[in-house]
């Protein structure tokens, strides 16, 4: 098992928009578990509401689902690896960019999980469909960038410097894997695999169109 914890890449631009989708989850994270958590009913309408249910196809939850989360590790866990990766994507593709290639991320996140189990009732929540892509960008752009990482062996811990693109494809193979092995297995929730692999890819195949589009200022 490994774990990032940062990389030797630096910024360009101040991360303005990665420390704000950051805030944002963070905020509604604390407003679901903290300010309707007690009351299990609201909570679960919040959560049925506001997430993607690929049987009910609501365009609008793919955009909702991607600032919910299921639990303290599920954001955390997300919100560091977007801390780690999301800047330097912000850098090269300037902030009002970034922020549509992240929702554009998260969309196609979504539509990957929904083509795999159309029938699936279960509510889709979380941010890793769109960092994901983020990650998938991050890779192709920053191959050979170190990544510091935490490798778990047992009981026994250390840490070493990988280049991103064995980092980030490690953790890809890992999605795709569990996704595969996931098929066919009735359950009633976990992790939706096919969002990140549809996620990553995605971010991937759109990078260069989105480096390459003009935004008029107003």
């Amino acid at each position: 098992m490994f774990f990032p914890y940062r990389d030797d890449n630096p910024r360009i631009l101040f991360p303005i928009v990665t420390f704000g989708i950051i805030g944002v989850n963070i905020a509604i994270f604390l407003f679901q578990f903290f300010g309707i958590g007690n009351n299990p009913d609201l909570a679960r309408n919040f959560v049925y509401t506001f997430g993607f249910i690929p049987s009910e196809f609501n365009f609008l939850t793919l955009f909702s689902s991607m600032f919910l989360h299921g639990g303290l590790f599920h954001i955390l866990g997300n919100m560091w690896f977007f801390y780690i990766f999301g800047d330097n994507v912000e850098s090269i593709l300037g902030h009002s960019k970034f922020l549509l290639f992240y929702l554009a991320c998260g969309v196609g996140a979504g539509l990957s999980q929904f083509f795999m189990d159309p029938t699936s009732t279960i509510p889709m929540v979380g941010a890793s469909g769109a960092i994901a892509g983020i990650l998938g960008a991050y890779m192709i752009r920053f191959p050979k960038a170190r990544v510091h990482v935490f490798v778990f062996i047992f009981i026994f811990f250390t840490t070493i410097q990988v280049p991103a693109q064995i980092v980030l494809g490690l953790w890809f193979l890992m999605q795709l894997s569990s996704g595969f092995g996931s098929l066919g297995i009735d359950t009633t929730g976990g992790v939706a695999w096919f969002a990140h692999v549809g996620g990553f890819i995605f971010g991937i195949l759109t990078l260069n169109y989105f480096q390459q589009f003009r935004m008029e200022k107003i």
